[in-house]
C-alpha cells in the first residue's frame, strides 16, 4: 500500500509495476540483472478521490499519457528494490503535488522607473543605429 496522505491510500494491485534491464553503461551485471523498474498507474480506474483525478488529468507533465496513464521509470540505483522505493516515492510526490493550491497570478502595471529605463534604453539603440547610416556630403 502506498500512503498519500492521512486518508488517501492506493492499494498495491492499482499499481503495475515491472523490472526490466537498465539503460547505459552498465558493469558486470548490466546484461544479466533487472534493476530498472518501470512503474505505471491508470488514474482514471483508479481508488483516488474525484479532486485527484481532476486535477492529475490537468497536469501537463510529460509523464502522463494522453489515456490518463502515469508511467515513471526508476533506474537511478543499481539494486531492484532500491529504484521501486524511488518509483514509489516519485508517484506519491505527484499526486501529493496536485492537492497544493496554486496562487493565482495578480496583474500588477510596471514601475514609473522601469518604464523610463526602458524608453532610455530604446531611445540609446535607436541613436547607435543612427550613427550607422551613410554620411550625406
Amino acid at each position: 500500500m502506498l500512503h498519500i496522505s492521512s486518508h488517501i491510500i492506493i492499494i498495491d494491485s492499482e499499481i503495475d509495476i515491472h523490472a526490466m534491464r537498465s539503460q547505459g553503461a552498465g558493469g558486470q551485471n548490466v546484461n544479466k540483472v533487472s534493476s530498472a523498474i518501470h512503474l505505471q498507474f491508470d488514474i482514471a480506474a483508479s481508488s483516488l478521490p474525484p479532486f485527484y483525478k481532476e486535477e492529475l488529468l490537468k497536469l501537463k507533465d510529460h509523464r502522463i499519457s494522453q489515456e490518463g496513464v502515469i508511467t515513471i521509470k526508476a533506474q537511478q540505483y543499481r539494486r531492484q528494490e532500491q529504484n521501486r522505493e524511488d518509483a514509489l516515492t516519485r508517484l506519491s510526490e505527484l499526486i501529493r503535488s496536485v492537492a497544493i493550491p496554486r496562487k493565482k497570478r495578480r496583474a500588477t502595471k510596471p514601475t514609473k522607473g522601469s518604464q523610463n529605463r526602458r524608453i532610455e534604453s530604446k531611445k540609446k539603440q535607436g541613436r547607435l543605429k543612427e550613427l550607422r547610416g551613410t554620411l550625406d556630403e
